[in-house]
């Protein structure tokens, strides 16, 4: 029997120490920066959550082999793409991961290629690991952002690089096509690169009649240069749990992402649990939360486009719209809009100070009031 799940419910997060809502915590100002969802999760998740808190014990974790056995058959039913269980390294998230990439494939001083316009840690990771960040111009490709090919294409060959993919891309929520991402492959190939691909949001597809493809499904040499990043935390609203997936064919590199466990803990025992229940029972609950998310983004579209000054391009996948505030000619934008009583995230965060991210993962209500403050903001200016 069908069930219709209520994404239009208002769930008062004030007392949950959410990281989103405990930022503005006493002020009047709607939360609306990082990526969790404002959606209850899945009553399957919550019930496998009830019913592991029933044992009184949580030690160290172990992955399900039911939970590997339905990575794999999700891989193959989805993308065609027939993955071993061998290859699956669990880790208790996706940014820890990105670190994880740059370690293991590279020494301090090796260039590092990640697109400019990216989320944070993209950035920070090769740093982090005293190698140079490489940004990659992006381009727009029908209204979607994504990473400059022919740059890229040009760039000299060296052995031993890494190249960071966001895919969805995240911020702007475009979705690389077949042809791009085989271009891609060949580009990494030629240049003996390394890719690590995270693709946190493939589940979230907003478009119909549009897919996700792993660039590692593509065949096997890139399958053999590849880390694939995937996790159930963005689709299914449990990110506060800590659990995520690398798929890394190559057996020396999987060594590599799997070592060093001082640094990077094991994974949360609940996460493993909601994981499972996530993937086992999610199918139908995404599916009706990206119609709710796609009707959400449609009147965001329509209602911000109608502002002056702002701007806002199609938004293929994600819970995240990237807005052009070019036009305002403001000297700190997300100040200005904080005072307005709105949060987002600031673009120069994301390498462009023209920009805010607005995440949409909210009641329909919630959007909404949102763009009734940021019309009377800017109607402030004129």
């Amino acid at each position: 029997m069908s069930v219709n799940y209520d994404f239009d419910r208002v769930i008062d997060r004030s007392n949950a120490t959410s990281a989103k809502w405990e930022r503005y915590r006493g002020r009047d100002i709607l939360p609306m920066w990082v990526a969790d969802t404002d959606f209850a999760v899945l009553p399957e998740i919550q019930q496998a959550l009830r019913q592991r808190t029933q044992h009184p014990v949580f030690g160290y974790g172990h992955t399900p082999e039911r939970l590997t056995e339905m990575l794999v058959a999700r891989m193959r039913r989805l993308y065609d793409w027939e993955i071993d269980p061998d290859w699956l390294v669990f880790l208790p998230g996706i940014v820890g991961a990105l670190y994880l990439a740059c370690r293991a494939t590279g020494k301090p001083g090796d260039a590092v290629y990640r697109p400019q316009i990216i989320y944070p840690p993209f950035a920070k990771a090769p740093q982090m690991n005293a190698q140079a960040s490489r940004p990659i111009p992006m381009c727009m490709r029908d209204r979607r952002m994504i990473i400059d090919l022919d740059w890229l294409e040009r760039q000299s060959a060296s052995p031993g690089r890494l190249l960071l993919l966001c895919n969805p891309q995240n911020p702007g929520g475009a979705i690389y096509r077949a042809a791009e991402l085989r271009r891609l492959a060949e580009i990494v190939e030629r240049q003996e690169l390394l890719i690590c691909s995270d693709e946190i949001h493939c589940d979230l597809i907003l478009d119909r009649g549009k897919r996700h493809i792993p660039i590692a499904s593509l065949g096997p040499a890139i399958e053999q240069r590849s880390i694939t990043l995937m996790a159930p935390s963005k689709t299914f609203n449990v990110a506060g749990l800590g659990c995520a997936f690398a798929i890394v064919p190559d057996a020396e590199l999987r060594v590599q992402i799997k070592v060093n466990p001082y640094i990077v803990p094991h994974v949360n025992v609940l996460g493993l649990a909601a994981a499972e229940a996530a993937y086992e029972y999610g199918d139908e609950w995404v599916r009706q939360q990206c119609e709710y998310l796609a009707a959400n983004r449609d009147y965001l579209i329509r209602e911000i486009n109608r502002i002056p000054g702002l701007s806002l391009g199609p938004i293929e996948a994600t819970y995240l719209a990237w807005i052009d505030v070019s036009e305002l000619q403001l000297e700190d934008p997300m100040t200005f809009f904080e005072n307005a009583g709105l949060g987002m995230s600031p673009g120069r965060d994301f390498g462009d100070k023209d920009f805010m991210r607005l995440n949409f993962g909210c009641p329909r209500s919630r959007v909404e009031q949102a763009v009734e403050r940021i019309r009377k903001a800017v109607e402030t200016l004129r």
